[in-house]
């Protein structure tokens, strides 16, 4: 007996310390806004500290995620999810919002992700920002964006939730426009502004007609009572949801921000397009299974949104020869793949995260490695000027080397674990659906196999194409050492996670079981066409741009191939469809509110005015014109009664 009461004593006492540790969760968002609050405010004075300082936070918000998430492996699995109610927000007669986080499996994943890779990047950011004047102001910036992200992904309600969302938007301009004295890179995150501001309005129309609808935005509340809701109502909030996610994560049609993005500094291109704001929208769509589930049209939607936007990226990234806009194009497909597999329920909605964690830190280490090769060849980003570098920066070759391997799907790397198996859930299912979206993520991997394996081989191998100018050398430690630890995460991360399927099974409880569902196609037979697909765009892309000489001024190129350069004239659409006939509707509605509106108004004003003055003429002040006037008066009385008698 004494042993048991022992026993239950200590395990009181660890549920206490774990309840104590998720309890101040409030610190992960509190954290990296300090070090952003005390950078801004502090001003000049904090230049030498400052970047030392935010790198410091962004490292403490991950301590304190990281014992969040041991405190949670503690407990039982039914048990993990923790609900802590910061204060009350929003108290209006019936409608009582309270600021809360919801700390469950879901949304540490995402904390994990997000302070581990982006404190790498505040590490990367001190060695590539460090004859910049204005660095201070840069990292807090990160820290910003750092804290409006843990926000989103740790709020309780939508309405918390579209609080991070636009403070993402804004950190994100306020970072890629962070050379806004060119131009060019001001115009870039303008255009990301904008293209956002779409996708933010259809998701707060989805969290009005929620407020409309079901009395609530949190998500228990919306959870309980999207069951006695319509199918045309949770299919329209489904919908307004989605084109939220289109904006965030740079999907079809809301695309067309991502390449102008790599305006910015290299790091915010490996924070924004990798671990933070890109999967935001996925994040999204799985946070709100619940909606999706029943409301199969708009799945059907997510579905072919990212199908769509995986090819969309992939053929773009063909044609790149910026190696930063060809990595944005990359990302851009990769998406597409995590937000396929999001609308395929259940049975992806786990992969979809597990894909992007391990995309997260791939696809960040070889942003990363871009920024190497920049660093090391006078900024440059033309491909066609690079060749060869395998020698003068084997660290970068190394590490770049490794995420290539990984995004490409090859086992044992981290790609093969998670994107092979959101290709297999694209085979589940009955009728057309999973051979078209089952064979256009399998073809997508093929042509991703391609484009990258042409960065690759066209940045790292072949024939020097150096200009005279540069003198390619090894990054520094500090720019490295966060590379490494990137590269060591793309090659074993999706193995340790995969094995006894050890996150799908840890996203359960929120995402649900996928079930035993077998595809059409055996699973083996899945994985060697994915294979084999994979190595003949290795193939391809060996014979063109390795074996072959590469030319330093890009040829003409085919039809295909000039529409790709020009992102299948995506910009050109919206300029046609959007961009200039609602510069024409602005100018015809100031045209009618200039001669209609303000018209009638100076009209009225005129004649008011004019018979005013006219008028007072008659107050002349002398006698004989006020006896005139009596006289013409008495006139005009006569005349009327002769003339009705």
């Amino acid at each position: 007996m004494t042993s048991l009461s022992t026993l239950a004593a200590a395990e009181g006492s660890a549920a206490a310390a774990a309840t104590g540790i998720t309890s101040a969760a409030w610190l992960l968002v509190a954290l990296p806004l300090l070090g952003a609050a005390v950078l801004l405010l502090g001003g000049r004075a904090t230049d030498k500290w400052g970047p030392l300082f935010a790198t410091a936070m962004s490292w403490a918000a991950f301590v304190v995620g990281f014992l969040v998430w041991i405190s949670m492996i503690g407990r039982p699995a039914d048990g993990r999810a923790m609900h802590l109610t910061l204060f009350e927000w929003i108290p209006a007669g019936s409608f009582n919002l309270q600021a809360g986080m919801l700390v469950d499996q879901l949304s540490v994943a995402f904390v994990l992700l997000v302070t581990f890779v982006g404190s790498l990047i505040h590490v990367y950011s001190i060695g590539y920002m460090e004859h910049d004047p204005d660095k201070r102001r840069f990292f807090a910036y990160l820290n910003l964006f750092v804290a409006s992200m843990l926000l989103l992904v740790l709020a309780d309600s939508y309405l918390l939730l579209y609080v991070g969302w636009e403070g993402v938007g804004l950190a994100s301009y306020l970072l890629i426009g962070f050379w806004n004295h060119n131009p060019a890179y001001a115009t870039a995150a303008n255009k990301a502004f904008v293209v956002n501001r779409v996708g933010d309005f259809g998701l707060s129309v989805a969290i009005m007609i929620m407020f409309v609808t079901f009395g609530t935005v949190t998500f228990a509340g919306v959870s309980q009572a999207a069951g006695g809701a319509s199918e045309a109502t949770l299919t329209a909030i489904g919908l307004m949801l989605l084109l939220g996610a289109c904006g965030k994560s740079a999907q079809f049609p809301l695309q067309s921000w991502l390449g102008d993005a790599m305006a910015g500094p290299t790091p915010v291109s490996a924070l924004i397009h990798a671990a933070t704001m890109v999967t935001a929208g996925v994040y999204l769509v799985v946070r709100s299974g619940f909606i999706f589930n029943a409301a199969p049209d708009a799945q059907l939607v997510v579905v072919i949104v990212g199908a769509i936007t995986l090819l969309f990226g992939a053929i773009v990234g063909c044609a790149k020869d910026d190696i930063k806009k060809a990595l944005a194009a990359s990302t851009m497909s990769q998406i597409g793949y995590m937000m396929l597999a999001a609308g395929l329920g259940p049975v992806g909605a786990a992969f979809a995260i597990f894909h992007l964690i391990t995309h997260g830190f791939f696809k960040a280490g070889m942003f990363l490695g871009a920024g190497s090769v920049m660093h090391g060849m006078n900024d440059q980003v033309d491909m066609r000027r690079f060749g060869a570098l395998s020698g003068a920066m084997k660290i970068t070759w190394v590490t770049f080397g490794l995420g290539w391997l990984a995004i490409l799907g090859v086992p044992p790397f981290s790609g093969f674990w998670s994107k092979d198996k959101i290709i297999e859930a694209a085979f589940v299912g009955e009728g057309w659906r999973p051979w078209v979206f089952g064979l256009t993520a399998m073809i997508g991997a093929g042509i991703t196999a391609f484009y990258m394996s042409r960065l690759f081989f066209m940045t790292f191998h072949g024939k020097k194409r150096w200009t005279d100018d540069v003198h390619p050398h090894e990054s520094p430690l500090v720019m490295t050492v966060p590379m490494m630890v990137l590269a060591v995460g793309s090659a074993l991360l999706g193995l340790v996670l995969s094995i006894g399927g050890t996150f799908t099974h840890w996203l359960e409880p929120v995402v649900g079981s996928h079930g035993e569902e077998s595809p059409v196609l055996a699973v083996p037979v899945i994985t060697v066409l994915t294979l084999l697909l994979v190595a003949g765009g290795i193939g391809l892309a060996w014979m063109r741009y390795w074996r072959d000489e590469v030319p330093v001024v890009a040829p003409t190129g085919s039809l295909a191939t000039q529409a790709a350069r020009r992102d299948l004239y995506q910009d050109d659409v919206n300029e046609g469809v959007f961009m200039r006939p609602g510069i024409h509707l602005t100018r015809s509605l100031v045209f009618a509110d200039n001669r209609g509106v303000d018209g009638a108004v100076g009209g009225m004003a005129a004649m008011v005015g004019g018979t005013s003055s006219r008028l007072r003429r008659v107050q002349n002040g002398f006698a004989r014109s006020y006896a005139l006037t009596m006289l013409a008066g008495v006139v005009a009385i006569f005349a009327l009664v002769w003339v009705i008698q």
